[in-house]
């Protein structure tokens, strides 16, 4: 269910408030949620896995992404987010997830072609961000 990224990252599709308890047994201590809430019917809105966070002792962060794309403030707070310890990012499908943390890994001075090899190995393309990890990792 959990797709790792690296050894402080993963990201999944939509999880459910009893998955938190798990990603707690995983050893994550930030759970990211990417997806607006209403975004769709059969969602747990955000207010529900924020409490069971907060049972199992974990952050919860908010980066709702929504159509209108990627804003620096939200790759800053992802980048803030993944300074904490091992995140566990959520959305939809988990691609945006993925995305947000490759555009913050840039901004990290990550290098862009690592940064497009280990989403890969996740499942993930990030290639079509290449000018942004470039401009945001300055090379």
């Amino acid at each position: 269910m959990f797709i790792r990224i690296t050894d402080s990252v993963s990201v999944a599709p939509q999880i459910p408030a009893s998955a938190v308890a798990q990603a707690a047994a995983q050893g994550f201590r930030t759970i990211v949620n990417n997806r607006p809430d209403g975004e769709s019917s059969d969602q747990p809105p955000g207010a529900e896995i924020a409490a069971a966070c907060a049972l199992a002792g974990l952050d919860y962060v908010a980066i709702p992404i929504d159509h209108t794309g990627f804003s620096l403030e939200q790759v800053t707070a992802m980048a803030d987010a993944m300074a904490a310890g091992p995140v566990l990012a959520y959305c939809r499908s988990g691609t945006r997830s993925c995305n947000l943390w490759a555009l913050a890994a840039a901004q990290q001075g990550g290098k862009p072609a690592a940064i497009i090899d280990a989403a890969e190995e996740g499942g993930y393309n990030v290639a079509g961000l290449m000018p942004l990890l470039k401009q945001l990792s300055g090379g």
